[in-house]
């Protein structure tokens, strides 16, 4: 049996706002033949299945249309920074059973209000619910096929993993601090709206706040540190030996280095967990990518990162020498 084919980037984005662009033409061709026996204003919203909310013909298009458009195309950029995640396959399907799920609400509202003269006395059937429902299970399926399986990130090749020529004998270490501005803010605004709201309400009502600025400041600011020990991440706004990630020698197969696009491979910035592996990314650019002895990758995003996994490459080469021996 052969297996479905990945789409590419583009062709994936295009499968995705697809059900959205079948639906505007549905509900524009139904609209445009049902125009002349709607009610002036008509029922567009329900409490129970009463009508309780109303508005003209042309609004309700206007509005049907804006909402469309908008989950459409969020959809599509959705899919479009987060092309080679494992996840995008099942994003493409909910993007198909919601598309089935609006439209087949906003045409079945339409239809109800077809040749009737008094707009409240429209009423919803229950069973229009269960069909939207219904709807939605084969469209997200049909989704999930066309979006087939998903593409592989892209990795550094085999054996362009770079030495630095160190005699024999000695030893060096390499060391850089990464930032992210809005991430440093973000932690600070926390613990000051925090601290605020403990001295007026009362500590209680600000731990949530307390507890999510001392979480993320820590990850906001870090040092990034390769020695004969290994790889290790450092909050810069800590004393140095506190490090929350270490990587020891007998860990790391190999390592490399590649631009990181954040948000396209990440979905944003901070210590993000993946399918293939983990890392630190707090901005786009070039980055240290270490595939470990499990076959999973940590990358973490710094500057200056050819000689990091060049000095980091050569102490592995050195632990296994001493194994080995």
């Amino acid at each position: 049996m052969r297996s479905v084919r990945p789409s590419t980037g583009p062709l994936r984005v295009w499968i995705t706002v697809l059900p959205f662009v079948v639906v505007i033409l549905t509900l524009g061709g139904l609209y445009a033949g049902v125009a002349g026996r709607l009610p002036d204003p008509l029922a567009t919203h329900f409490g129970g299945n009463r009508a309780d909310g109303f508005s003209s013909a042309q609004d309700y298009l206007a509005g049907c249309l804006a909402v469309l458009l908008a989950f459409g195309v969020g959809s599509g950029l959705l899919v479009r920074l987060r092309v080679h995640a494992p996840e995008v396959s099942w994003l493409i399907a909910t993007s198909y059973a919601t598309a089935a799920v609006l439209g087949c609400s906003m045409c079945l509202t339409l239809l109800a209000n077809v040749d009737v003269t008094d707009a409240s006395a429209v009423r919803e059937p229950q069973w229009q619910t269960l069909v939207s429902l219904g709807v939605a299970l084969p469209a997200g399926a049909l989704g999930r096929l066309l979006a087939g399986a998903a593409p592989p990130p892209p990795r550094r090749a085999r054996g362009e993993t770079p030495r630095l020529d160190l005699p024999a004998g000695t030893t060096a270490g390499w060391s850089r601090t990464i930032s992210s501005p809005p991430l440093v803010a973000l932690g600070v605004v926390l613990l000051g709206a925090g601290l605020l709201v403990g001295i007026l309400a009362g500590w209680l009502n600000s731990a949530g706040l307390l507890l999510g600025g001392a979480a993320v400041l820590p990850l906001a600011s870090v040092r990034v540190t390769v020695d004969r020990h290994g790889l290790s991440l450092s909050p810069t706004f800590l004393p140095y030996r506190c490090r929350f990630r270490r990587i020891p020698l007998d860990r790391v197969a190999e390592a490399g280095s590649r631009r990181i696009a954040c948000f396209a491979e990440f979905g944003g910035w901070g210590y993000r967990i993946r399918a293939s592996g983990s890392g630190l990314v707090l901005r786009s650019g070039e980055g240290i990518v270490v595939r470990l002895t499990n076959d999973k990758e940590f990358v973490v995003t710094v500057d200056d990162a050819a000689t990091a996994v060049a000095l980091l490459n050569t102490y592995t080469d050195r632990a296994r020498a001493r194994q080995g021996g």
